[in-house]
């Protein structure tokens, strides 16, 4: 009843609109192509199990030109559903992997540059101790342990003077010590007489041979057998 009552009242509009022309005239262009546009699209609504928007005036040629109307889908096509394409970031992969790879240097440099008692300085020595367990021989291997040495005396220079620097120095002293003594005898064994050997004690008595003064009666001790030793790798055999 509601649709059959809709259609009433429309066709009582066309007919109200066509009263309103002056008599012996036509129907206005506008008129026909709203009403032309209207019986199309109830048409297709009626003969489609699917429904189909609404056709504008404007979509539709007029009645007087020669405009042939174009075809409807058939019946039981669906409308496809276009794939966006998967958006990429190049851009922001890229930042990303240079922000990694910056903070993986700066990482590395401040636990380079770590001394006993900062909180990389475990790391530091873990990876001394990896590079030397990764060692091809005994003689790659005695070198990077006389390296590790040099290392711990920088590091004695760098903690005289600091804050509670007492057990700190002393400990990194005996670090050195076995180090080198390690290093020594793997590259006596490696390779006998080898120039590397007093090249090493030479460099080493100038780094520890000027922190005597600053270092406190045990400390001393042990840096002056330190020197004892190693001036014995120089001496002529």
């Amino acid at each position: 009843m509601g649709r059959a009552r809709r259609r009433r009242d429309r066709v009582l509009e066309h007919l109200t609109e066509l009263r309103s022309l002056p008599i012996g005239g036509a129907p206005e262009p506008a008129f026909r192509a709203r009403l032309r546009a209207e019986l199309i699209s109830r048409h297709r609504a009626e003969q489609s199990p699917y429904p189909f928007p609404s056709v504008s005036a404007a979509d539709l040629p007029s009645l007087s030109s020669g405009t042939p109307v174009p075809s409807s889908p058939g019946r039981h096509a669906r409308p496809r559903a276009s794939r966006r394409p998967a958006r990429r970031r190049p851009m922001l992969s890229h930042l990303a992997s240079f922000g990694l790879a910056a903070g993986m240097m700066v990482s590395a440099f401040a636990t380079y540059q770590s001394v006993p008692g900062d909180s990389l300085y475990p790391l530091k020595r873990a990876a001394e101790s990896t590079l030397v367990r990764l060692s091809a021989d005994d003689a790659q291997r005695g070198e990077r342990e006389l390296d590790s040495a040099k290392t711990r005396a920088k590091e004695v220079a760098s903690l005289l003077g600091s804050a509670g620097d007492g057990p700190l120095v002393g400990e990194t002293l005996k670090d050195m010590e076995d180090s080198t003594r390690s290093g020594i005898s793997r590259l006596e064994r490696a390779e006998p007489r080898s120039p590397k050997i007093k090249k090493f004690a030479r460099d080493q008595k100038e780094m520890v041979s000027p922190m005597l003064p600053q270092l406190n009666g045990d400390q001393q001790a042990q840096a002056e057998g330190y020197l004892h030793y190693i001036e014995g790798l120089v001496a002529p055999q």
